[in-house]
């Protein structure tokens, strides 16, 4: 009996009261009507399954049924089963509407940070999903290693060996969910040896700053001048946070002196770099620059993101570590932070080429979207430059000085979102930066143009 009501029909939760279990039944089925639990059209279960849950006779089952079908709550119909009737019934109150913000969003969002969404491939992601979950073993969907599923963990480290010039071997790469995450764990774990200081780029981000701060690391702004973040000399730092392949905001390269001094500080004193190389694939102009990690694979932490090539709405990113940190970080949380389906679909993706591909189209639209900013600057606003290398996701554009104040007023009433953050204690040239690779395809245009009408 146990195995038959295991495999009849739909669920359907009733505590049938009063005298009698046809009335009971049958006032219990009103109710659930009349309160709106059930929904008109909502299909009931047969009189066979419903029976076998309530441990009751199937006539008294069919009976009440009956008894509401002629009642008008209920319809029955040869094919359709039994249903809940089409028919007026009070509905719970609906909860107050959340307010609109709709006068407060932007019309034009040049945000840096985020890819062109619109561009997300969905048929390639799907594709491998399916090709992914038809040959995913059995123990794919148990708990399984901490630092990732294998199949991830070995097509990254091919896809950043081969691209990034990192030297990964799966069994020292853990994947996480994102940046942010990554950053906690090992910052959650370089305090637990007793690290006390991160050292961190004026330029950074503050949200970042927070996350390291709430693991019980303090944070230190490094200096920079005209050739980037000064890291050689990070004071009393345990460790160091570095944008080597591209610093965000400024748009410039780590410059090679100084990411040998940062690799030769961390040798010396026995301190870590982290690496966060988040768009390390989009050059235009050239080959990117190799990961800083190669120079130290035990000295440096690399940590990367699908949040820029793919969506950050993916939550996958993945951390290659000096061999002594990997207990530590797993013991901090590692790979089970991202579902299963979603580790095996990236790396289907990885392996097939698919990956590969996406980035390149994407890098192709991101490059004529710069240049279009800059040409489209050059002729509307030939006062304005743009600064940093062809790379990345933003640009920062240098602006007269004195104007800053007034083209952030002109970008609000243009309905642009931009971004502007200061350097941490010190003087700053007046400045912009713009996320080129936020809007879609269809709107960049319109974008460009209403950027160049707030412009100087």
């Amino acid at each position: 009996m146990a195995e038959h009501r295991a495999t009849l029909g739909i669920d359907l939760h009733l505590a049938p009261t009063g005298p009698g279990l046809r009335r009971g039944l049958t006032d219990a089925l009103r109710e659930a009507v009349r309160t709106g639990r059930l929904t008109p059209g909502t299909r009931l279960p047969s009189s066979r399954s419903l029976a076998a849950d309530l441990g009751i006779a199937r006539n008294t089952v069919a009976d009440a049924y009956a008894d509401l079908v002629a009642e008008g709550w209920l319809t029955a119909r040869q094919g359709s089963g039994t249903r809940v009737a089409d028919r007026a019934v009070p509905r719970p109150p609906a909860r107050p509407a959340a307010p609109r913000r709709v006068p407060g969003r932007p019309r034009y969002d040049l945000l840096p940070g985020t890819p062109d969404l619109a561009s997300f491939p969905r048929a390639a992601w799907l594709k491998a999903t399916r090709r992914a979950l038809a040959a995913a073993p059995n123990d794919a969907f148990g708990y399984g290693d901490p630092r990732g599923r294998p199949e991830l963990r070995t097509a990254l480290a091919d896809y950043l060996a081969r691209v990034r010039g990192v030297r990964a071997d799966p069994e020292r790469l853990v994947v996480c969910s994102g940046f942010a995450h990554g950053l906690h764990l090992v910052c959650a774990a370089l305090h637990a040896r007793g690290a006390r200081t991160l050292a961190v780029e004026s330029y950074g981000l503050d949200i970042h700053w927070d996350l390291v701060e709430r693991t019980g690391l303090r944070t230190v702004p490094l200096p920079f001048d005209d050739l980037g973040t000064r890291a050689q000399s990070p004071g009393d730092a345990d460790a160091v946070l570095l944008n080597p392949a591209h610093q965000f905001p400024l748009g410039g390269a780590l410059v090679p002196e100084r990411r040998a001094a940062a690799v030769d500080w961390a040798r010396r004193t026995g301190g870590l770099v982290l690496e966060d190389d988040y768009d390390g694939e989009f050059r235009y102009d050239r080959q990117a620059v190799g990961a800083l990690q190669d120079l130290d694979p035990d000295h440096v932490v690399y940590l990367g993101t699908a949040s820029k090539s793919l969506a950050p709405g993916l939550r996958l990113g993945w951390m290659v570590l000096p061999p002594s940190l990997v207990p530590e970080v797993v013991a901090h949380g590692g790979g089970r932070s991202v579902g299963v389906l979603d580790q095996l679909t990236l790396a289907e993706f990885l392996t097939s080429g698919a990956y590969d591909r996406h980035v390149r189209a994407a890098r192709l639209r991101y490059r004529r979207r710069r240049d279009a900013l800059v040409e489209a600057l050059a002729t509307r606003a030939p006062d304005v430059r743009v600064t940093g290398i062809a790379a990345g996701l933003h640009a920062v554009l240098r602006l007269p000085p004195g104007t800053e104040p007034s083209v952030v007023r002109a970008a609000a009433w243009h309905g642009l979102a931009r971004y502007r953050h200061p350097a941490a204690g010190g003087a700053r040239a007046d400045a912009l930066v713009v996320g080129y690779a936020t809007p879609p395809d269809h709107a960049w245009a319109s974008t460009l143009e209403a950027l160049c009408r707030a412009l100087p």
